[in-house]
């Protein structure tokens, strides 16, 4: 999900692993993305989301094996999961590291920053078909969950505004009797229709997306 970060893009120093040091306070992290916030939200308004945390290096050549991410809170040592091909991690807040001792410890030379925001995406139904409804209006979820985690910053919150329908091949999306096509990037960008989230109509694809991405562009 790009350009939705609730305050500005941190660009951290990561360190090396033979000499490992600190990257982040696990707390400042997780308050500074407004994670506890979100995961604070009753279920019911999160569950057309799944948020990612991501942590891309600047230099390009560094792959997401390369970066490992341990909390370190006294005596204990936590690795955290193995970041995914899309340099993502899925990051619900510890309430016992919480506190201004935890730290998160990295594993990259000190000299490679690493750019840290959000992805969120929209899980689909099995198959091929799916109600419109459902899945659209996840954008308008993702907004109002904005809107909460920023608080009283919330006017000048970015907003969600269309779902990326990715494919790995050329592929077409019908909603009712409308076909769109991938485009170059094998994508579809669809913004939500007032008269179809009333309708609800049939979503029918060529191929399953292997992920529907909510982006504010």
């Amino acid at each position: 999900m790009k350009n939705i970060a609730l305050a500005p893009l941190l660009l951290l120093s990561l360190t090396a692993h033979a000499d490992e040091r600190e990257w982040v306070p696990y707390k400042k992290l997780v308050e500074d993305l407004r994670l506890d916030k979100f995961y604070a939200l009753p279920a019911a308004e999160r569950d057309k989301i799944n948020l990612f945390l991501t942590v891309k290096p600047k230099n390009k050549n560094i792959k997401p094996a390369d970066v490992v991410l341990t909390v370190v809170s006294g005596g204990e040592r936590q690795p955290l999961p193995a970041l995914s091909p899309d340099y993502r991690i899925t990051l619900m807040p510890n309430p016992k590291w919480m506190s201004d001792d935890t730290k998160i410890m990295t594993s990259l030379p000190k000299e490679e920053k690493s750019q840290v925001g959000y992805d969120a995406v929209t899980p689909l139904p099995e198959g091929l078909q799916w109600n419109y409804a459902p899945v659209m209006a996840s954008i308008g979820q993702m907004n109002q969950a904005i809107k909460k985690m920023a608080g009283a910053l919330s006017m000048f919150a970015p907003s969600v505004k269309v779902v990326v329908f990715k494919f790995h091949h050329p592929a077409q999306l019908k909603v009712g009797s409308t076909a769109y096509s991938t485009d170059a990037k094998n994508q579809i960008r669809l913004k939500p229709e007032s008269n179809w989230l009333k309708e609800n109509p049939l979503m029918v694809a060529s191929e399953r997306p292997y992920e529907a991405e909510l982006d504010s562009e």
